[in-house]
């Protein structure tokens, strides 16, 4: 790499390294705005644990009047059927993450030649921020082919990787689509140019750590069995705004926890979008098949990610997560944008579900399957629960308002717990409170994704991906 490019990057790719280990200001809220929210939040879930104290022998009544019928006796054992299956998932999981260990990064002269594929529609400056934090990892530059495709943006995403490529000259090899056709159509032909014997697939939103490379393609020499790896994923922008700030706590649970816990069955369910490996073998051998795939009989445009990682395991391959492999993604900032990135995430949850239940159950792979199989499960029961659910809530906001907000709110408290004492051992105590707000916003203003997402399984977008009203215009960095 040149120096001036080293310079930029320095100045500009990796700036947010040094903010992680800095206590600095949101762009949004103030300090003492945050501390309000923190303090409010848990003023309501302890003000929950005193009112159910106080009212326990109006709860009590309302648990007795209902063991008088037959319906309140069937509530009773579903809810607590429900409840220890949850547990009983939670312990599984425990389990199985304490079995958990990291590949290491094999040498130099061991690691494969690798292919970089970084899709990028309507992303400016971000892109050439990937570009730039991807030519600077320590990973052997003859190893390593930098591709970028701009998937017919129609803002300055196109400058930009013009500027990245004048920095890296034949480090990276950048390619313009005459007209979006979607982030599957990128990837798809990223993947016809690539001559690695890994593809390495990062969005152009994400900035990876100096390792993050090399670590995603060691598994691949230790374990021929290993057909896609999955990344570690952290928030970018949780200085900004308060609901990054919130999901950064939730990505790192997400990922930290659950996938190492798939991991050690071999099953990831989804190698993210941020940043994903994949066996070359392994993805031509599903290639068309992904790219023509259709649901209720339209072009899939979404879930690429999943589905790829699901026709991965079809052929018997195993999914590894990567815990030492860090890459920074932004995420949404505001309420309108955050909902449509959930609704397509749950709209490819449904599809991709019905997908993998048609190989699952069957001898897709040597050895053990049954940890597969749970893992699948669980995706279920949160679909088909959903509607359920929502219904039993209206029920009670309606006939019971004060059992239900008191119970909501003391098992957000006790749920969140969990994730907090995670986060708090694993990073900082002081985030790891966020994990109460967070429950809190999704409990209540997030609950009519997954029913939604469910009646609309078969509509199409990326949703998320529009123009910002004021347009930013290009602008040479300076050295």
């Amino acid at each position: 790499m040149s120096n001036t490019a080293r310079k930029y990057s320095a100045i500009e790719s990796h700036d947010f390294l040094n903010s992680q280990n800095k206590s600095l200001p949101d762009n949004d809220k103030s300090n003492s705005t945050k501390l309000l929210i923190l303090a409010g939040t848990f003023l309501l879930l302890v003000s929950a644990v005193v009112v159910t104290f106080l009212f326990y022998p109006y709860f009590e009544a309302i648990h007795l009047e209902r063991m008088n019928n037959a319906w309140g006796k069937a509530l009773r054992i579903g809810g607590i059927a429900l409840l220890a299956t949850h547990i009983g998932f939670l312990v599984y999981l425990i389990v199985l993450y304490f079995k958990y260990k990291v590949v290491e990064s094999v040498s130099d002269e061991e690691l494969p030649n690798c292919t970089i594929i970084v899709p990028a529609y309507n992303e400016g400056k971000l892109v050439w921020k990937t570009l730039i934090s991807l030519a600077e990892s320590n990973y052997p530059e003859e190893k390593i082919q930098l591709i970028s495709i701009d998937d017919g943006s129609k803002d300055d995403t196109w400058e930009w990787m013009k500027k990245a490529k004048e920095q890296l000259g034949d480090r990276l090899a950048i390619y313009q689509q005459p007209e979006n056709k979607g982030k599957r159509h990128a990837l798809y032909r990223g993947f016809h140019l690539a001559t690695g014997d890994v593809f390495i697939t990062v969005d152009s939103d994400s900035i990876v750590k100096k390792d993050t490379l090399r670590n995603m393609a060691s598994p691949f020499v230790n374990n021929e069995e290993c057909g896609a790896v999955a990344g570690n994923v952290r928030v970018l922008n949780n200085k900004k705004a308060l609901i990054p700030k919130m999901l950064n706590v939730s990505f790192a649970f997400s990922f930290e926890f659950v996938r190492s816990a798939q991991s050690v069955l071999g099953s990831v369910l989804c190698t993210p979008g941020a940043l994903a490996a994949y066996r070359k073998d392994a993805v031509l051998n599903c290639l068309p098949e992904w790219i023509n795939q259709t649901f209720n009989g339209q072009p899939s445009d979404i879930g690429e990610d999943r589905a790829m990682t699901n026709m991965i395991l079809k052929q018997g391959y195993k999914v590894l997560f990567q815990r030492n492999a860090f890459v920074y993604t932004n995420i949404p900032e505001r309420y309108k944008n955050l909902y449509k990135m959930f609704i397509r995430w749950e709209r490819s949850n449904v599809r991709e579900n019905i997908a993998m239940s048609r190989f699952a159950f069957g001898d897709f792979r040597k050895g053990p399957k049954t940890g597969t199989r749970i893992l699948l499960l669980n995706q279920w029961s949160k679909i088909l629960l959903s509607y359920p659910m929502v219904l039993l809530m209206l029920f009670f906001i309606v006939t019971y308002p004060l059992l239900f907000i008191t119970s909501a709110l003391v098992s957000i408290l006790v749920f969140s717990s969990f994730q907090a004492l995670f986060y708090a051992k694993k990073h900082t105590v002081i985030e790891s409170f966020w994990a109460y707000p967070y429950s809190l916003f999704y409990t209540f203003t997030l609950f009519w994704i997954t029913p939604y997402a469910i009646a609309t399984a078969s509509r199409s977008g990326w949703l998320t991906r529009e123009l910002p009203k004021t347009k930013a215009t290009f602008v040479t960095p300076k050295a």
